[in-house]
């Protein structure tokens, strides 16, 4: 039995219930939260989907309650049949095109353009069909990277979800030892089965894609397979905040680290925890209402760096 609760409200006051439930340590996992626009003419009217294994309890309500600094938007409860919703949502979606890249779902014909590395990537238990603002951006980032000649000989893709950032990295740096690593023990089959569909050979060679179930970098094998050329992390602003010093630990002397998942209004935050751990933007795209940051490990001698609250070099709107 699964049931949900749909609150609408400004962006704003949606937003902020976003980033406070990234905030709640106690929040239940098996509770789901997904906050987007309600339509492309009405940029400021969002709505907030939580789903529930359950009826929700008062226990649950109060937790949602707690998300809102003011006065909770009025909830719509629902019983839903049962169904996997993450795979039902991401059903018929349309291919798209990000960087060197076309991905598409199954429910679509194999096609694209003429020069593009094409994905099929079905809808799963796993984030990461490229649809989200985030994965599309990282993909169009990887792309801007190479093309400014970028050397990666040792990368390993942090939440990997489908598995397709790190497919798309292998695809640009073909020799390159490749890690994919997710806290969702669900992730690894999707993983080596979209990795099949997709001419990715499993392994841990070059060229070649290694899968690990991990909880950020605290694995023997991701620490054993390091130090890394370049890290990509498309998750949440929390974790990453947290786990900034651990991924310049990682990290060569220059190396790259590739973040997305945060809103542009946690950027800031999320640079800041990056600049403690050493790590200096390179460059920055933001799409739709989400950054994704090119950062670098500072290496001995480099005096080219941006602090928070500074224009970095390069950087993109879409």
């Amino acid at each position: 039995m699964s049931w949900k609760i749909t609150l609408d409200g400004p962006r704003p006051v949606i937003e902020a219930a976003l980033i406070a439930h990234e905030d709640a340590l106690d929040w239940d996992p098996d509770v789901i939260l997904s906050g987007s626009e309600q339509a492309e003419d009405r940029p400021q009217d969002w709505r907030l989907e939580v789903y529930y294994p359950r009826r929700p309890t008062p226990a649950d309500r109060d937790a949602l309650a707690a998300l809102f600094a003011g006065a909770m938007p009025d909830p719509v409860i629902e019983e839903l049949p049962e169904a996997d919703w993450l795979t039902v949502s991401q059903q018929g979606l349309e291919p798209i095109r990000a960087g060197a890249f076309h991905v598409r779902t199954p429910d679509h014909a194999a096609g694209g353009e003429a020069g593009l590395r094409s994905f099929t990537i079905p809808a799963s238990q796993a984030f990461g069909t490229g649809h989200h603002a985030t994965t599309a951006g990282c993909l169009a980032m990887l792309t801007q990277m190479r093309r400014e000649g970028l050397v990666v000989r040792n990368l390993a893709d942090i939440g990997t979800g489908t598995g397709l950032l790190a497919f798309a990295a292998l695809h640009l740096w073909p020799r390159a030892l490749a890690t994919a690593s997710d806290i969702d023990h669900a992730c690894a089959p999707v993983v080596l089965e979209n990795a099949a569909t997709n001419g990715v050979t499993p392994g841990a060679g070059p060229g070649q894609l290694t899968m690990v179930i991990a909880d950020g970098m605290a694995d023997p094998l991701l620490q054993a397979r390091g130090p890394y050329d370049l890290l990509i992390a498309n998750i949440l602003a929390g974790p990453l905040i947290e786990l900034a010093p651990a991924f310049s630990r990682a990290l060569v002397p220059g190396g790259s680290l590739l973040l997305a998942g945060l809103l542009e209004t946690q950027e800031a935050q999320v640079r800041a925890a990056c600049f403690r751990a050493g790590l200096r933007l390179a460059r920055r795209m933001v799409n739709g209402d989400w950054s994704i940051l090119w950062l670098r490990k500072r290496a001995l001698g480099s005096v080219r760096t941006s602090r928070p609250g500074q224009l970095p070099e390069w950087s993109r709107r879409w």
